[in-house]
């Protein structure tokens, strides 16, 4: 586990490879190639306009990288969709299941039912 800053998730993997770069001269596919193997969630955090930090997006990286593109694929798992605000301004939102979790093998190895 680690933390690491950016402004999405998607961007988050750009950090990731921008610092990959910087410290040595690797192929980027070969820098994407390990980044998808060796992350599997992503949980981004975020400042709303309330200045109240939710949990806005849990991401899958699925392993693979884009035949076409060649960019790490990743799959939005929950979003946060925001609902409006309470009589405080506090923004109020709900969790929305977008897809399912597909590599579950480490957990079923853990002991974890699904």
């Amino acid at each position: 586990m680690s933390t690491g800053h950016a402004n999405s998730a998607s961007d988050m993997l750009s950090r990731l490879e921008t610092m990959v770069l910087m410290g040595m001269d690797i192929p980027l596919s070969a820098i994407r190639g390990q980044i998808a193997s060796g992350i599997d969630i992503i949980v981004q955090l975020g400042r709303l306009r309330d200045r109240t930090r939710k949990v806005l997006e849990i991401c899958e990286l699925t392993g693979k990288l884009d035949d076409k593109t060649g960019e790490i694929v990743m799959r939005t798992l929950y979003r946060f969709k925001e609902t409006g605000v309470d009589e405080n301004n506090k923004v109020i939102g709900e969790w929305r299941k977008e897809n399912d979790l597909t590599n579950v093998e480490k957990l079923l190895a853990a002991g974890l039912t699904i």
